[in-house]
């Protein structure tokens, strides 16, 4: 019975999970804690070494680069859906005048900002914006990733809790960020106590991987392993091609007892190196006891396909179609390429849509539109009311060239003839708004029409216009 037991519940208790089960495939039980403990614990020494690819290796380089231009490009554009069009006008006048002087270092303007960040969530895995109040309007400084010290974890008296130098209240709401005073732009660092800046004043930009993250990870860090491994294959490759082209060969003592004459009378002799020539014909005496031995060393034929794999490994693990990592379109055609691009487009409209729009974009837009309006800059005599119509806005990602615009364009024209799409809906698909288009095309008619100028299908003709001709 007590045998019968025993089989019973060793069966109940056998793992049916392959993942789950031991042995000795399993020994070195490569495992993952809870998400923040490990990302805090490992994003300091990841982002120092993603910082040296990305300044060092060149396929790291090309990838961030990749990522950064399909995720902002020349910088996300907004559309506000005030219902009003002269203030939808108004609010897009404002903002436009602000993006131009965003930058409180006065290096670039909103959109350079963009692609700033956008490559320090890639490289970094955060990105750190702080809002400055100033008598012109509002400034943003990026800031280092290490200034928000990921060291600095305690319990404060009033009962909040500081995680990674970020500060949460009991019910886990972000209510400050404890940045580091000490400026940017500084060579030497000293240690100083970090300053307490309020949630209104921070921008945070970082992926989370998993739930209760609160700091962010290289998106190299899946990848940094291989690319190490594959600059040291590389320079392996390197270093036996160099020998292979400088040794010609060897001469040999057979037996150690060579006797003759010598055998580098006939070249120049530096050391043991015979700088001796061979001309096409040549024939080249060798003393008894003496033979030659030419280099040729063994080349792996199969290391550039292997190199190859660990190249579209790389590429995966950023996310990325191969040909936008290593430029290499050989292997590519149309289908190919337009698969993969669709499938790209998808993963960066998740991201631009579910982190950087939420989390920099559509605050800033907030912010902006609230400080004008408060130092008077924005005439809104129903702000406070109606403030909600004025935080709506849409963000317009850049437009993303296809690989056969005609076809596609061709689709879009059948789609809104349809009525299966909307041409807001195309408009916006291409990275512009609608409102700004239309008035551009109702613009250029009118220009054209006064000027005789005809392109296309004839323009039509209001009845005034052709009173006055006649």
């Amino acid at each position: 019975m007590l045998a019968a037991l025993r089989r019973l519940f060793r069966a109940t208790a056998a793992r049916r999970f392959d993942a789950a089960a031991g042995g000795r495939r399993w020994d070195s039980r490569p495992t993952m804690g809870p998400w923040s403990p490990e990302v805090l614990q490992a994003a300091p020494a990841v982002r120092n070494r993603a910082r040296y690819f990305f300044a060092n290796n060149a396929w790291a380089a090309s990838g961030v680069n990749a990522l950064v231009t399909g995720l902002v490009g020349a910088g996300m554009t907004p559309a506000s859906l005030h219902p009003q069009a002269e203030t939808r006008k108004l609010l897009a006048s404002v903002f436009n005048r602000w993006a131009e002087k965003a930058d409180a270092d006065g290096v670039t303007d909103f959109s350079g900002l963009q692609a700033a960040a956008t490559t320090g969530l890639v490289v970094d895995g955060e990105a750190f914006f702080h809002i400055l109040p100033t008598p012109e309007g509002l400034r943003l400084r990026l800031i280092p990733a290490e200034m928000v010290d990921a060291s600095h974890t305690w319990e404060l008296p009033n009962g909040n809790r500081v995680i990674a130098g970020i500060e949460f209240d009991n019910a886990g709401n972000r209510l400050a960020y404890w940045v580091s005073p000490v400026r940017p732009t500084d060579i030497y660092v000293n240690y100083a106590p970090p300053i307490r800046v309020p949630v209104t004043e921070i921008l945070h930009l970082f992926r989370p991987l998993g739930a209760g993250q609160v700091r962010g990870i290289s998106w190299l860090a899946s990848v940094l392993e291989r690319l190490l491994e594959l600059d040291q294959l590389e320079d392996a490759l390197l270093v036996g091609a160099k020998v292979a082209a400088m040794h010609a060969g060897f001469l040999v003592d057979q037996n150690g007892t060579a006797t003759g004459d010598n055998p580098y009378s006939d070249g120049k002799q530096s050391g043991s190196i015979l700088e001796s020539g061979l001309e096409p014909g040549t024939l080249k005496f060798l003393p008894p006891g003496w033979d030659v031995k030419f280099s040729s060393p063994q080349q792996a034929a199969e290391t550039i396909g292997f190199a190859q794999l660990q190249l579209r490994a790389v590429a995966a693990g950023l996310g990325l179609p191969e040909h936008l990592l290593t430029g290499d379109l050989r292997g590519a055609n149309y289908s190919s390429l337009r698969a993969g691009l669709v499938a790209f487009r998808q993963r960066l409209e998740q991201i631009q849509y579910h982190i950087i729009i939420p989390q920099v974009m559509r605050p800033v837009w907030e912010r902006v539109i609230a400080f004008e309006v408060l130092r008077g800059t924005l005439a809104a005599p129903d702000f406070e009311s109606n403030a909600a119509d004025y935080f709506a806005a849409e963000w317009y990602p850049p437009a993303q060239p296809w690989v056969d615009p005609l076809k596609d364009q061709q689709a879009e024209a059948l789609a809104v003839q349809s009525g299966f799409k909307s041409r807001r809906q195309v408009v916006a698909g291409q990275g512009y708004n609608i409102e700004d288009v239309d008035a551009e095309i109702a613009a250029d008619n009118q220009r054209a029409a006064k000027l005789g100028l005809k392109f296309g299908a004839p323009l039509p003709v209001t009845p005034q216009e052709d009173n006055a001709n006649a």
